[in-house]
């Protein structure tokens, strides 16, 4: 071979490898499942379930505290999987509260929805961890939650299922520096984030959240927020809104950010319009637009 045909071959060769590359990138992978709380759908638990699979749903969002056995039957019967357990008890008895009987219950609720995930196979539990109000300081949330946080980490690390904090409309971990910092503190491989998209948009950028997490989101709850309603008719009325009706939408940044940490885990719709079949079905195919924005 000679200095030309050298030359020509290694220019060939050199302008194939972008292509190589971008043939062997990881390929977006976000499981598609939805929140049980939301499902509408009248029947029993295997009908719902039904119904969840029947749209084009993977997985399901189980509460905890549900019936275990009929549970499992279910996600058997249809061949859904556990994406994640809401815990039950985080609101009604957070771990932030002054009264230690309500932080017990909120204790116990926790270590019973991370059985409940390990029985289902469920990665993750979502939690809220605590609850700001005029009774409640800042500083007394924080340390508190921490507190109880850490009382059931040796069960999470047993059971290999994640306690994963959710950001949520409760006037507390307000940036996400200061909810990553919140999670190391803890310092565990068991505490992680349940990032809500919907939940940040009033008040920050998603995309901005989920470079600062990174690694630590185990999972995601999908939801529409309209920035535009909100600031017009009050900051609630903003999640009266169908997927993809935001303009701009903010899902195509969403999506290239979870590409850019790396995120292949469950994505659950906590969105509206779930009281039926057609509009679990609608939902479904929605979020396929989104999850390829």
């Amino acid at each position: 071979m000679n200095r030309r045909s050298f030359l020509r071959l290694s220019a060939t060769a050199g302008a194939a490898l972008p292509l190589l590359a971008q043939d062997t990138a990881p390929k977006r992978r976000i499981r598609k499942g939805i929140m049980w709380g939301t499902v509408g759908v009248p029947g029993s638990t295997l009908e719902k379930m039904q119904a969840i699979k029947e749209a084009g749903f993977e997985g399901v969002e189980p509460m905890g505290g549900m019936d275990n056995k009929e549970v499992i039957a279910a996600l058997e019967a249809t061949g859904l999987k556990a994406g994640s357990v809401c815990c039950h008890t985080h609101w009604a008895k957070p771990l932030s509260s002054p009264n230690p009987a309500d932080r017990e219950v909120g204790v116990e609720g926790l270590k019973l929805s991370l059985r409940d995930a390990k029985a289902y196979g469920a990665p993750a539990v979502l939690l809220v961890p605590a609850v700001v109000s005029k009774e409640v300081s800042y500083a007394d949330a924080y340390t508190r939650s921490q507190t109880e946080i850490r009382k059931v980490i040796p069960l999470a690390e047993e059971l290999g299922v994640k306690i994963a904090i959710e950001n949520v409309w409760n006037n507390f971990l307000l940036s996400p520096l200061e909810a990553a910092r919140y999670v190391d503190e803890l310092k565990s491989p068991m505490v992680g984030w349940h990032f809500d998209v919907g939940n940040i948009i009033h008040y920050g950028w998603p995309e901005q959240w989920v470079r600062i997490l990174g690694k630590r989101i185990a999972t995601l709850h999908i939801k529409e927020y309209n920035r535009e309603k909100g600031d017009k008719q009050g900051k609630w009325a903003g999640f009266d809104a169908g997927f993809l009706t935001s303009t701009p939408s903010y899902w195509p940044a969403v999506m290239k950010a979870l590409d850019d940490i790396g995120y292949q885990g469950w994505g659950i719709a906590e969105q509206g319009g779930a009281g039926s079949k057609e509009g679990l079905k609608k939902l479904s195919t929605e979020m396929d637009q989104i999850f390829a924005s």
